[in-house]
């Protein structure tokens, strides 16, 4: 029993609930009813961990995320990572937390992973780090797929959020599982695959009114293409060195 994690459960469903979201489903029956597996998700906003959350506990599990190491240290939220089984990263030195990620895994836990690391701007799939299919394959575990479009209306990046009752939709497609055979490249090839056929799918069946700043410029929104979006992730990290080189 974990008290922390079923009031954090029964606090996102009363959210959910508060806010009038409307999270769809869809493919719930993909995620593994027991045993340990990468779940690998899209990564649009501050939110979609909570409607990804949502999709384990209708199969009655558990999943535990890899977040970075710096949100450790806002008070609340570092307890919180304390007493739910959430994996840090640190991005200097990650070693620890991928040995952390492939212990969970071994102990038939669905562990969370964001294989592009940071949200996407341009709310396309981003270039992938290997951390998810390496730890699959070393801990002898399925991938799991899983899609969350929409979240990114309510709280992304460079925009205001949109807090309280706006009931905005929220879709959440999981993917056939991906079997833990194969070299680390051809492995994560086949999750970007699957991840962007879900992806497209997703959007193809949710609104897209033109000029959107929650839409990808590919389907007539105004986000940052792919390109824009880069640079501007760039220029955001060049920042993010600068005022550490500051404070040191």
């Amino acid at each position: 029993m974990e008290p922390v994690f079923r009031t954090l459960e029964i606090a996102a469903k009363l959210a959910v609930k508060a806010t009038g979201t409307q999270v769809t489903y869809r493919g719930l029956e993909h995620i593994p009813a027991s045993g340990g597996a990468v779940v690998a998700i899209n990564h649009t906003g501050y939110v979609d961990f909570l409607p990804a959350a949502l999709a384990a506990t209708h199969r009655n599990r558990r999943m535990r995320f890899m977040i970075k190491a710096e949100m450790s240290e806002v008070k609340p939220v570092g307890w919180l990572i304390d007493h739910t089984g959430t994996i840090t990263v640190d991005r200097q030195a990650g070693a620890g937390a991928y040995a952390d990620g492939v212990a969970s895994l071994r102990r038939g836990e669905l562990v969370g992973v964001y294989p592009e690391a940071t949200i996407s701007r341009s709310f396309e799939l981003k270039e992938f780090k290997t951390g998810a299919v390496r730890m699959a394959l070393e801990a002898g575990v399925p991938i799991v797929p899983l899609i969350v479009w929409g979240a990114q209306r309510i709280w992304t990046k460079d925009h205001p959020k949109a807090l309280g009752r706006k009931k905005i939709p929220v879709s959440v497609a999981v993917g056939e599982i991906i079997a833990p055979y194969g070299t680390t490249t051809e492995l994560a090839a086949t999750l970007r695959s699957e991840m962007t056929e879900l992806l497209h799918a997703a959007q193809a069946d949710y609104p897209q009114p033109p000029g959107a700043f929650w839409l990808p410029r590919r389907i007539g929104g105004a986000a940052p293409t792919p390109a824009e979006a880069r640079s501007l992730d760039e220029a955001e990290l060049a920042e993010r060195v600068r005022r550490r080189a500051d404070r040191e």
